[in-house]
């Protein structure tokens, strides 16, 4: 859960892994054997193992093509440097010399080859997109919120920046309404009629319902929300991260609009009128969310992600 303001999480994160850099790295693989041995004895094996199938899909020994680079050979980059950081802090305890591949940034595609991704699209056949946490000191932010539910606005509210054409399209239909709050935060592109002040996230969890849809990948403010005792209200997700938005259930975990928005309205009036109902979607929210605050669990995942991508492209 966080405690400090997120410009101070950020401060502390950038030292820390810049510190990281400073320790030879035969130190982590001297102590992967032990960490292995944690992580087969844990308490939470089944689930650790439940969870790395989901991020890491791959079935059989699969090849890696030219854009392939020894970890010796990822090295610090100044350009998307949290991506580095968080898939440097774990790729460091294996074999200097084994490949890997990755894609940074938004990534909306099935890579041609496997490849580390922070997001991919929800399908069948995304075996060759293995999901990490990646960007993670601004994707996977926890709050600890004491407002009840039932104190709260009954409003839908919703800040964030808008040029994308489903998100202007929502603003289209619902800026005006009574029952929703809705602003954009970008001041360039957009709709400047729709532009309003920023607000922190202590601000938004005053208000019951908060607007999670995407952007140009997965909704980063999915995470807090559902941590919180506001409930997310989104169309189905079309793409997953780290968070296994593919698992979230409609109506369970969140509040679940149509795709084409027609519903909104008619469905706040719904939770509005049955408040039993919405704490149960919190109650939900809040276990599935569970899953990811134990630190030790977080780690053994990513390590465990990558020893099977090493193996399932035959390197180990």
């Amino acid at each position: 859960m966080i405690s400090v303001g997120i410009p101070s999480i950020k401060i502390l994160y950038y030292l820390l892994n810049y510190s990281r850099l400073l320790i030879p790295k035969c130190f982590f693989r001297w102590r992967l054997s032990r960490i292995l041995f944690q992580i087969e004895h844990h308490t939470q094996y089944a689930s650790i193992v439940k969870r790395v199938e989901y991020y890491n899909t791959l079935s059989h020994i699969s090849s890696l093509d030219s854009k392939a680079i020894q970890i010796d050979s990822f090295t610090y980059r100044k350009k998307l440097k949290s991506y580095f950081f968080d898939l440097h802090e774990f790729t460091r305890y294996f074999n200097p010399h084994f490949l890997i591949q990755y894609e940074f940034g938004d990534v909306t595609h099935i890579p041609s080859s496997p490849s580390f991704v922070k997001t991919r699209p929800i399908s069948q056949n995304n075996q060759n997109a293995i999901l990490f946490k990646l960007n993670k000191y601004r994707h996977f932010k926890f709050v600890n919120d004491t407002i009840p539910f039932c104190e709260k606005s009954d409003k839908l509210l919703g800040r964030m920046s808008v040029f994308q054409a489903h998100r202007l399209r929502f603003y289209d239909m619902y800026f005006d309404t009574k029952f929703c709050d809705l602003g954009q935060i970008n001041t360039r592109d957009g709709n400047s009629r729709y532009v309003k002040p920023y607000m922190s996230i202590a601000e938004q969890l005053q208000y019951k319902y908060i607007l999670c849809i995407e952007g140009n990948d997965v909704a980063s403010n999915l995470k807090w929300v559902m941590s919180s005792n506001s409930i997310a209200v989104m169309p189905k997700p079309k793409f997953e991260s780290w968070f296994m938005e593919g698992l979230l259930v409609p109506d369970y975990h969140y509040i679940h609009i149509n795709d084409d928005y027609s519903n909104v309205q008619e469905k706040l009036e719904f939770y509005n009128s049955h408040p039993e109902k919405a704490q149960k979607i919190i109650q939900n929210a809040h276990e599935f969310v569970s899953q990811f605050t134990n630190p030790y669990i977080e780690n053994y995942v990513a390590i465990e992600v990558l020893r099977k991508y090493f193996k399932q492209t035959g390197q180990m």
